[in-house]
């Protein structure tokens, strides 16, 4: 079940977040129709996406449940790394896991750009023959430092190392591309939380952000 859009809509100095447009600013008020085109309603982009759409990407989820549905910003964090067919290589205390479901919402980081041509026809293969080694079998599995995360790293930096790139620490991958991509799912998971409890809310900004996404 998809969840419903969240829209913005800026009056009175603030930004309005709402499932719907509303005919008049809660704020003040005053109707909103005809009212210009900088009080247009904007719909934001969700910071999710079907994971098992995005082709060599590395994926991150929710242990249990999904962002929208039971996280409470604290609880495990499960990654993995897809193939072409989004098909999901994840490590657990089981051992490699290739999933085809149950990566339906999840913040997803591309690994490959378009123009790699031999990356692109190569990683299967690569992912593959990775996962099967024996520093993946069940019993090597250790929660605080060979998990999940071990497993989706250790796997990039093999990939930079074959094409004699220079390998990323978990902290600099994670600082560079994770963080960044948490944080906007951060504040998406805030304000859909509070329109689930109320049919508005409502931020001031400053005129600096005026022209911000």
């Amino acid at each position: 079940m998809a969840e419903a859009a969240i829209l913005r809509v800026r009056h009175c100095g603030a930004d309005i977040f709402c499932r719907r447009p509303p005919p008049r600013c809660p704020a003040c008020g005053s109707p909103l129709r005809g009212a210009g085109l900088s009080t247009a309603p904007v719909r934001l982009p969700s910071p999710f996406r079907q994971g098992h759409r995005q082709p060599r990407a590395f994926l991150l989820r929710p242990t249990a449940g999904t962002f929208l549905r039971g996280y409470d910003g604290k609880s495990d964090l499960h990654v993995g790394i897809t193939n072409s067919n989004g098909v999901v290589y994840n490590y657990s205390e089981e051992g490699i896991h290739r999933a085809e479901t149950g990566w339906e919402q999840c913040i997803s980081i591309p690994l490959v750009q378009p123009d790699m041509f031999g990356l692109l026809q190569q990683w299967d293969k690569l992912l593959e023959e990775f996962s099967v080694g024996e520093a993946w079998l069940p019993h090597r599995y250790e929660e605080h430092d060979h998990n999940c995360y071990t497993y989706t790293l250790a796997f990039i930096n093999s990939v930079l190392t074959a094409q004699g790139k220079r390998q990323m620490s978990k902290s600099e991958f994670t600082e560079k591309f994770v963080i960044p991509q948490t944080k906007k799912a951060s504040k998406y998971i805030t304000l859909h939380q509070e329109l689930t409890a109320n049919d508005f809310y409502i931020v001031p900004f400053f005129p600096d952000q005026e022209n911000q996404c």
